[in-house]
């Protein structure tokens, strides 16, 4: 197991999670728009939902890179991290979507697992992380979001406590 590089992707993982929701503190609605453009799907829902937004991807694919590179882990491993928890992030929102979930609605598990696995997984290709260190880091992510969104929540930083 690699402890020491764990915490490096979990940092790397909450600054690509964080990073859109600061973006929307700091700059509200502007430049927000919606990553599906309002599309909906088969089943007449949103397809992603307006709280998906281009500028999320875009600061989390600008700041997770800055990240990596301050900790000596090289960009790529920034770029690849924030796109995979971007992606498994959207893949929560399509599903909660197809449920009939709300926007920006809690579903233990589903919010927490795609966003922190995918990324572990992906940093394989770049990094010694193994199996263990994936299932280790993602349990990690889930407990440990689901604690820091309730204190993001009392200081204001996010709308949800979720």
């Amino acid at each position: 197991m690699h402890p020491a590089l764990i915490a490096q992707i979990l940092v790397l993982i909450a600054v690509a999670n964080a990073m859109p929701v600061l973006a929307k503190k700091v700059l509200g609605r502007a430049f927000a728009w919606p990553l599906d453009g309002g599309a909906t799907f088969m089943d007449g829902r949103p397809l992603l939902g307006a709280s998906k937004t281009i500028r999320g991807i875009v600061v989390s694919l600008l700041a997770t890179p800055a990240a990596s590179v301050l900790m000596g882990l090289g960009w790529e491993l920034g770029v690849l991290v924030a796109a995979c928890a971007m992606a498994g992030d959207l893949l929560s929102s399509f599903i909660k979507r197809r449920f009939g979930l709300a926007p920006s609605s809690q579903a233990i598990g589903l919010d927490q697992i795609p966003e922190s696995l995918l990324p572990f997984i992906a940093a394989g290709w770049l990094v010694p992380v193994g199996v263990l260190d994936m299932a280790v880091g993602t349990a990690i992510f889930a407990v440990g979001e689901l604690a820091v969104s309730r204190l993001l929540f009392r200081l204001n930083l996010r709308d949800e406590p979720y």
